[in-house]
């Protein structure tokens, strides 16, 4: 892996993301504030990229605190490289565990949103001598089979086995995503809910209890499946899939606050 030998973001505050180069020629476009440990991971979400509400007021509490830092991109998102519908959980997971063994030194904590909620289990479980701790937002492990192939009707699975692909409408934006049978089949290869998922480290899940993406009981099923004894849900009765109003940033800086305490 290259990093490629710009100016860091501690010494400038620029726009423009910073380049690590994967041994396969794919790019994984990122921010990074250097800091104490032990530092702070962002994994964003299904489709979105590292500029989003939460990893930015993250960045900014991080760099109040003194606190490492990192934001990144996974592969098919924001400015990293790859097109989006070639991507799959266990390409975006490798990615992760690219970011935190090629960018980070020391313990982690690793802050994963929905999607990014998966990724983190996959990571933890990859690397859990590097990872002090989990806090899950509206997180969604499983996603893949849980709340889309069970959940859709005959006539779209069979037009995803046909096709290869399917579209649907975003509640984000405009534009539909794109859903690929590359993307099912690969999440079936990473499924962490069937089994006890063994990590054993501080997990803080927050969900909010009128997310329509991902219910609410999916935060209860985690726990249940987590061996660590160290783990603890958060219900925000009012809470959407997002939690990035002003009162659920708040919520999620003092969690994170609370969560370094244990380490200091």
């Amino acid at each position: 892996m290259t990093d490629t030998p710009v100016p860091p973001d501690d010494a400038k505050r620029a726009d423009e993301p910073r380049i690590l180069a994967r041994a396969d020629g794919a790019t994984i476009a990122y921010h990074k504030s250097r800091g104490k440990e032990p530092g702070v991971v962002f994994l964003g979400g299904f489709n979105s990229d590292m500029t989003g509400t939460k990893a930015m007021a993250l960045e900014a509490h991080c760099r109040t605190t003194g606190r490492s830092f990192l934001r990144f991109d996974y592969f098919g998102h924001g400015r990293s490289s790859g097109d989006f519908t070639e991507g799959t959980i266990g390409r975006w997971a490798e990615d992760a565990v690219c970011a935190i063994d090629e960018l980070t030194e020391g313990p982690q904590v690793l802050i994963g949103s929905s999607m990014g909620g998966w990724i983190m289990l996959l990571a933890a479980l990859a690397r859990p001598d590097r990872v002090a701790a989990l806090i899950g937002i509206a997180a969604a492990p499983d996603f893949t089979e849980a709340l889309m192939w069970h959940h859709w009707a005959p006539e779209i699975r069979e037009r995803l086995k046909r096709d290869g692909r399917v579209e649907k409408p975003s509640d984000y934006g405009e534009a539909p995503y794109v859903v690929t049978l590359k993307l099912i089949e690969d999440g079936r290869d990473h499924l962490v809910l069937e089994r006890p998922i063994a990590v054993h480290c501080p997990v803080r899940l927050i969900h909010g209890m009128r997310d329509t993406d991902v219910p609410w009981e999916h935060a209860l099923a985690i726990c249940e499946k987590l061996l660590s004894s160290h783990v603890t849900v958060t219900l925000v009765k009012d809470g959407d899939h997002r939690l990035s109003r002003d009162e659920d940033l708040a919520r999620l800086r003092r969690i994170l606050d609370e969560t370094l305490e244990i380490f200091e």
